[in-house]
């Protein structure tokens, strides 16, 4: 018996030797995606929150770039907290069942845990930190100690500054076990979770709670549509194997337990899939959105299955879904022509080279790119520098370039405005052939742009007269440290405040709002209210009032909140 554990043990080392080699090479070799990119961009301006995330992952980005500068270096925590991870997850299902062979073929055939072996997003640390979450609550379990409720607390704020998603595995948890609430030292858990997480809290109220805006309020689309459905249980299976992933959600569900540990595994798979289906009832829900019930889902069925013989026809279905798998990870390695029609796979080829293309016409100029928050930081990434720009227009949502001080570092400066369509007017373009296609490129002198400025009325009436005119005080807003000035008087690039009214996925045409403006002057960091009046809509309904800036060449940015009103 005692020579069957070693044995366990070295096949798991081995294992965890090839998935670590695996995992370094695609780190070293595999080009960044934009989202890495984009928090790659994060870890130049640390701090203890951004617009669409917790911390965390700028923190992994930023110790790693610095002991291994390069690709491998921001992938590297990745690479390393993914091997702990499987690690972790074999001490805990090991006192239930010891079969490491299924081990290996159960965590193998989930794509998932592939694409966090060396990708480097908010999933990365959410991934270490819900695995270590369940192997330290285990031991909580057991044994209520003052050491395991200590470690937990700080567990617990490491999965929160990981992604927000690591709170419905607390609520889970807790669901699955209210006896907990019996125990004292329960609630020092909570309380030291609270302290460590408060410095986050307060970064949300100082920058006006854009995560909860982002994610509760914006993302929700107008519609449902059965497609976001359909779509979210189809990218479950796929994910879980393409083969062999039902089998898994079979076994899981098929397992029967009194166990408290593992009913608390049940209930936050049960829970976070269940949760996620319903969230495409208002919107579209993006497939990795579930990883901490994929790491359930893999506990489960592996506890279920172990407690019979594998099926043979299992075992071989599992090394066909790994091959294929694995197939997939190397032609990430090296460009094949006939697969670079593949949209996935073409796009990470080519974008250091595209990078490079842009960068010899801007030179070290600051770049700006139009509605895209990916575009830049991928173009940052590569030249090493945060020259790289966000505009977001009216037409886009707002995210972490909003909120940094580059927009501030552009203002009055030369810079130069890359389109992916030609900027339509007279004036001298750029045409840069890329190894993404076609891009068009313009000077600018003395950049004109008030992004952060904020237009929202002092009071909303609580319902408008179709088609009349709206007379309405409203309160700007700047958040500058210099003086802005509105009018157009003696400048080169001119300055509107427009207004449109979205009704679902409509937007109607941005027209301008009736208010004197040229003499308006705001100093740095104060506010002052304008009368405006503008038209209402023409049909009755309910309606989002979006209120923008709109300063020559640019398309104008949203100012304003997405301001609900009824129109009768």
């Amino acid at each position: 018996m005692l020579q069957t554990k070693k044995s366990a043990e070295q096949i798991l080392f081995i294992f965890l030797g090839i998935w670590t080699f695996l995992n370094i090479i695609q780190a070293g070799f595999v080009e960044v995606h934009a989202d890495e990119a984009y928090y790659w961009v994060y870890s130049r301006f640390l701090d203890w929150g951004y617009f669409d995330h917790p911390p965390m992952v700028a923190l992994f980005i930023k110790i790693g770039d610095a002991l291994l500068p390069g690709t491998l270096g921001l992938r590297i925590f990745t690479v390393l907290s993914s091997t702990l991870s499987v690690y972790l997850l074999w001490k805990i299902v090991k006192p239930y069942a010891e079969n490491i062979k299924l081990f290996i073929l159960l965590f193998s055939s989930i794509v998932l845990f592939h694409v966090y072996g060396f990708i480097t997003t908010p999933d990365a640390p959410l991934f270490f930190f819900t695995v270590l979450f369940f192997y330290v609550y285990q031991k909580y379990l057991a044994e209520d100690r003052f050491k395991w409720a200590v470690l937990l607390a700080l567990v617990i704020a490491c999965l929160l500054y990981s992604k927000y998603h690591g709170i419905l595995v607390l609520f889970f948890t807790i669901l699955s076990n209210f006896k907990l609430l019996k125990r004292p030292s329960f609630w020092l858990i909570v309380g030291l979770a609270i302290l460590a997480f408060l410095p986050h809290i307060w970064w949300q109220v100082q920058n006006n709670y854009p995560s909860f805006y982002y994610h509760v309020i914006d993302r929700s689309a107008a519609f449902y549509k059965s497609k976001f459905s359909t779509e979210y249980l189809l990218a479950q299976l796929a994910l879980a194997g393409p083969l062999v992933g039902w089998f898994l959600y079979q076994s899981a569900v098929r397992l029967k337990t009194s166990d408290a540990f593992i009913r608390a595994i049940k209930v936050n798979c049960y829970g976070i899939f269940i949760f996620f289906l319903f969230s495409t009832l208002k919107g579209r829900v993006e497939a990795h959105w579930t990883l901490p019930g994929m790491i359930c889902l893999f506990i489960l069925a592996y506890l279920f299955i172990s407690r019979k013989d594998t099926p043979k026809w299992f075992e071989k279905l599992a090394m066909v879904n790994i091959v294929l798998v694995v197939l997939v990870r190397l032609v990430l390695l090296v460009p094949i022509d006939a697969l670079m029609k593949v949209k996935v796979i073409a796009y990470y080829f080519g974008n250091q080279a595209w990078a490079k293309q842009i960068h010899e016409k801007a030179g070290d100029a600051p770049v700006i790119f139009i509605d895209s928050f990916q575009i830049p930081s991928r173009y940052n990434y590569y030249n090493q520098s945060t020259k790289g720009f966000g505009y977001d227009s009216r037409y886009y949502r707002k995210n972490q370039y909003d909120i940094w001080p580059l927009e501030d570092s552009l203002r009055n400066k030369k810079a130069y405005y890359v389109l992916q369509f030609s900027h339509g007017d007279d004036q001298p373009q750029d045409t840069i052939q890329t190894t993404k296609g076609l891009y068009y490129g313009r000077w600018i002198e003395q950049v004109r742009m008030y992004q952060k400025l904020s237009v929202n009325p002092v009071e909303t009436p609580d319902e408008l007269k179709k088609g009349t005119p709206v007379a309405m005080r409203l309160k700007i807003t700047n958040p500058y440290n210099q003086e802005i000035y509105l009018g157009n008087l003696g400048e080169k690039w001119k300055c509107y405040l427009e207004y449109s009214f979205k009704n679902g996925a409509d937007m109607e045409e941005f027209k301008p709002v009736t208010a004197d403006l040229e003499n308006i002057r705001i100093p740095a960091r104060q506010s002052i209210e304008v009368s405006a009046q503008f038209i209402a809509p023409a049909a009755a309904g309910k309606y989002k009032l979006i209120f923008s800036l709109r300063t020559e060449p640019f398309r104008g940015g949203r100012n304003s909140n997405m301001i609900s009103v009824e129109v009768k």
